[in-house]
């Protein structure tokens, strides 16, 4: 029988993404919403779906959702385009933006698809590491955009893994440092309350990311969507999968965002539950903790502890979080999401334990 001829060779170094969500009784490894959709909500949009016509192809743009998207932010149509997830947005930039030839600015320790979505994309990487608190170093970045070679980059706020803001006047500076297309990921912008909304109207260089899947409980469903004008989301249409986004994730999506204020007390909740981790965890001996403005909290154990081994006896208690301990920046690091104030309360208990 014959074989079967090599994959491209760009994917020989890459590892496939990984989240390892492995079953557990407390699972708050993914940065998930603790609560699901309110019953009211699913009752809507059990009444929405019902509308639907299953043999008949969504709306390719999900124009109604788009509508209520620009909106809510002041914005026209055209300048909210909508994906599959975050993850659709974040492929397609380095399928428009990137390529052979071209090259994305990168600021490690980050979220680990951006550069594999380079490599896929036969996109050259410049890395510039983030400081040993994970702060970014601005003056690097600045330095490298205004070289003039730099095409896209990305930055997240929160940044994942490690949960800090990025400064709205460095995100200034590096729009104006060159015409780099500027991607600010706001995935989790709703449990910090700022947002890079206001630089839009001034700067055509900026796209911000966001999706439904950890303030509005819908990590199941698969929406996100992104801002920014008219003649860059122009170009990401070309690069988009036809009817990406189903029609029932528009009914669910639209119901959803138009009743986007009942999440609100569960959004508090988060916020202060995520300051009680970090103050349970700063008095907590064996590990450092960082400060967070997200709904995850990451902490490095200390030398002589090893990370891989605390996380797993975690998961033989019942309880999973996320392992970065191997990651490079991240070494010894673990990463708990904010559950539910039980979850919470249960993670505390099982990591003292272990700890001992």
């Amino acid at each position: 029988m014959a074989g079967v001829r090599s994959a491209a060779p760009q994917l020989a170094d890459i590892e496939p993404y990984d989240p390892k969500y492995i079953p557990a009784e407390v699972m708050i490894s993914a940065n998930e919403n603790a609560s699901d959709v309110p019953f009211d909500l699913r009752r809507e949009i059990e009444r929405e779906v019902r509308k639907l016509s299953f043999n008949r192809y969504p709306d390719p743009l999900a124009n109604g959702l788009r509508d209520l998207i620009a909106e809510a932010n002041g914005l026209d149509r055209d300048q909210v385009i909508m994906g599959n997830g975050g993850d659709e947005l974040l492929f397609n930039i380095a399928l428009a933006w990137g390529g052979p030839g071209r090259t994305f600015l990168n600021m490690p320790p980050t979220f680990t698809v951006y550069k594999n979505n380079a490599q896929l994309t036969n996109t050259a990487i410049v890395d510039v590491p983030r400081r040993a608190d994970f702060s970014i170093d601005e003056e690097a970045v600045i330095e490298r955009l205004s070289q003039g070679d730099i095409d896209y980059t990305i930055v997240t706020s929160p940044n994942n893994p490690t949960g800090n803001l990025v400064d709205t006047a460095f995100v200034e500076r590096m729009l104006q440092a060159s015409d780099t297309l500027v991607m600010v990921d706001e995935a989790y912008f709703e449990f910090s309350r700022l947002t890079a909304r206001p630089l839009l109207g001034r700067y055509e260089n900026l796209v911000i990311l966001r999706t439904f899947s950890k303030a509005f409980s819908l990590a199941g469903v698969r929406m996100g969507y992104m801002l920014g004008s008219e003649t860059v989301l122009r170009e990401f249409k070309k690069v988009r999968q036809p009817y990406s986004v189903d029609a029932v994730s528009q009914a669910i999506a639209r119901v959803v965002y138009a009743h986007r204020a009942e999440f609100e007390r569960g959004i508090e909740l988060i916020i202060s539950e995520r300051a009680r981790l970090l103050d349970e965890l700063g008095m907590t001996e064996g590990l450092t903790v960082y400060p967070s403005d997200a709904n995850y909290i990451l902490f490095r154990l200390n030398d002589g502890v090893d990370a891989g081994e605390i996380w797993q006896r975690l998961l033989d208690a019942g309880v999973l979080i996320r392992d970065f301990s191997r990651a490079p920046g991240l070494e010894n690091c673990l990463r708990v999401s904010v559950g539910s104030p039980e979850e919470n309360s249960r993670f505390l208990e099982e990591l003292r334990k272990v700890l001992k």
